[in-house]
């Protein structure tokens, strides 16, 4: 399998983009390109050790900034390193491309050059998210501010497609975000889209308010870019927030200090649950092709667990199952 990464892309480019590739490839067993500016890249590469390693370097002379307008960027900008990856991509060299870069640039170079599935209407930037019961895979975090029905129901065909073929959840049972978890609450979007999902072939369990998500009752949750993004952020700064102020509560009492050194390892496996890090990147579903958008303040850990989530879409399909499900629910839909 051959991944490539944007080396241009997070916030600290090239040093966590390189040190994340290196450690993939030595873990994951992946063959890895790098792009981007190779008197970059070269010496930040020439620190590690890569001897036996599979990893290469494509040469891209531009990069496409985190302020830049997306789409205008992805069209001026024809050799910056979003966009030759992307390409490579596109022409079948690579199998999957990842990115901690502008995640407008990423959306706009994947419908540029990949295109959409066809029949999907909207792709969706997607997530997974941490759960008392386990993994929830939350969409659209962010693609989409402005939904229609129609949408989120194809959101929650894919969700549920790669929650059953990458994280290994049967029969995942899908939900919609509102206000209530009554079926008349929501948005006008939330109660026409509900008759849409409930046709729709997935397994449908209804509304989910946010307290509901944290607690695992749904295995993936639907909604729009704009409420989703809200639903990420507000989650990772409370869990941030918490995790700091146990901290400081600890270290102004000596006897707690005493309590917090015996439940250590429970303390580092509850940050762990919690750290973006560790879930790597979101998974752009719906554009033809294995897309993964990381955090712009990614480090290598980040970057190494965006290729990893990169390898499993891969050998899980996502890309041909999506194709033939929506092709098939086309179809029904038509005869019906």
């Amino acid at each position: 399998m051959k991944i490539v990464v944007d080396a241009m892309g997070s916030d600290g480019y090239p040093k966590p983009d390189v040190e994340g590739a290196v450690l993939a490839a030595r873990e994951y067993g992946v063959e890895i390109v790098l792009v981007g500016k190779k008197d970059v890249v070269e010496p930040e590469l020439a620190k590690h050790q890569t001897a036996g390693l599979p990893i290469s370097i494509v040469h891209a002379s531009q990069i496409i900034e985190m302020n830049e307008h997306p789409a205008a960027a992805v069209r001026s900008k024809r050799d910056a390193s979003m966009v030759v990856a992307m390409q490579m991509l596109k022409r079948g060299e690579v199998d999957a491309f990842v990115s901690a870069g502008n995640s407008g640039g990423c959306l706009a170079s994947a419908i540029f050059y990949l295109g959409r599935i066809k029949g999907v209407e909207r792709p969706a930037l997607s997530s997974v998210f941490p759960t008392r019961q386990g993994p929830c895979f939350l969409l659209d975090i962010g693609a989409n501010a402005d939904c229609k029905p129609v949408y989120l129901q194809q959101f929650a065909i894919m969700g549920s497609l790669y929650a059953e073929n990458v994280l290994g959840i049967s029969k995942p049972r899908v939900a919609i975000v509102s206000n209530g978890e009554e079926e008349g609450k929501g948005s006008i979007l939330v109660q026409e889209t509900i008759p849409l999902l409930k046709e729709s072939g997935v397994n449908f369990v209804g509304n989910v308010e946010g307290k509901d998500i944290p607690a695992g009752m749904a295995d993936v949750v639907v909604t729009d870019g704009f409420t989703g993004n809200v639903i990420v952020k507000l989650s990772e700064g409370v869990a941030k927030f918490m995790l700091d102020m146990i901290k400081e509560e600890i270290k102004a009492r000596p006897l707690a200090m005493v309590g917090a050194a015996l439940a250590r390892g429970a303390f580092a496996q509850v940050r762990k649950r919690l750290d973006y890090r560790e879930y790597g990147g979101g998974v752009l579903l719906g554009v033809d092709g294995i897309v993964i958008v990381g955090h712009g303040r990614s480090d290598a850990l980040a970057i190494k667990n965006a290729i990893r989530v990169a390898r499993q879409a891969v050998e899980a399909r996502v890309v041909p199952s999506i194709r033939e499900s929506i092709a098939a629910h086309l179809t029904t839909t038509i005869q019906e």
